[in-house]
């Protein structure tokens, strides 16, 4: 299983709740965890700071290791840490962003909690690079998955929201609750929003004012078009503006999380 934080001008954007939710993701899949919370924290620390990117994308990945059997009883495995540190990633160009994105209803949906809970972040993303490579195959920048009972659920890697007047409608069910979506939710009520977390369809995203999706790498993004429909009024919005406007204020802010950089380096 994995996770990813970004850094931002030498400070990493939430890492305690990316670290819980590391924890939360072994503890689900019963991996015995080869390190506690603050050892975890200041290795990703010192592997940031190591690299010196002020801007960073930083992705760490936990496996149970081997045992040296080809079976998949994993009995006597020792699991093991990767860190990996780049430089910052954008989703699409900053020329597409601005523009917003056009998403795609695929025909691969996202597999239920039932089967694979979606709350822990394991490599088996398989699915999500088949959706991704349809939506692309179409001509869409991003896929749009279903659940299984035809609701919406997210994109490859990003939480979707849908703006009616001043409501911001997000899928509850069988979806990675992502921290960027969570922060979006923090800061909607004092920007004259209430969120709405429920079963919503594709009617709901045909007939929305606007449309985002969120993720760690990339921040909030606008979407200008879904399935070849026109969304609002062919480019972002008011509400996206506004909101994205906020996350920009919140992850600039010093507050955001711990700093890898000292404000030497970073300057």
């Amino acid at each position: 299983m994995f996770d990813t934080v970004f850094g931002w001008k030498g400070r990493i954007f939430r890492l305690d709740e990316h670290i819980e939710r590391t924890f939360q993701s072994m503890a689900a899949i019963a991996l015995d965890p080869p390190f506690s919370r603050s050892e975890l924290k200041a290795l990703v620390l010192e592997a940031a700071r190591r690299n010196g990117f002020e801007n960073a994308y930083i992705k760490w990945i936990v496996t149970r290791g081997v045992n040296g059997r080809p079976l998949m009883d994993p009995q006597g495995c020792v699991a093991n840490l990767i860190i990996i540190v780049q430089p910052y990633l954008e989703r699409v160009s900053a020329e597409r962003a601005a523009r917003g994105v056009a998403l795609k209803t695929v025909a691969w949906r996202r597999p239920s909690g039932q089967v694979l809970a979606p709350q822990v972040k394991s490599l088996n993303y398989l699915n999500l690079v088949m959706a991704k490579m349809e939506a692309k195959a179409a001509g869409a920048d991003e896929a749009l998955l279903l659940t299984l009972d035809g609701h919406l659920c997210e994109a490859t890697g990003c939480n979707i929201f849908l703006v009616k007047d001043r409501r911001l409608l997000t899928p509850d069910r069988d979806i990675l609750f992502g921290i960027t979506r969570a922060a979006v939710i923090e800061l909607a009520p004092s920007l004259g929003f209430t969120v709405e977390e429920g079963a919503f369809g594709l009617y709901d995203a045909y007939t929305a004012d606007e449309i985002f999706v969120c993720s760690t790498a990339g921040g909030l993004l606008p979407v200008c078009r879904i399935d070849g429909r026109t969304v609002g009024g062919g480019a972002p919005g008011p509400a996206f503006a506004c909101l994205s406007a906020a996350y920009g204020a919140l992850i600039n802010a010093p507050e955001v999380g711990p700093a890898y950089l000292t404000v030497e380096t970073a300057a």
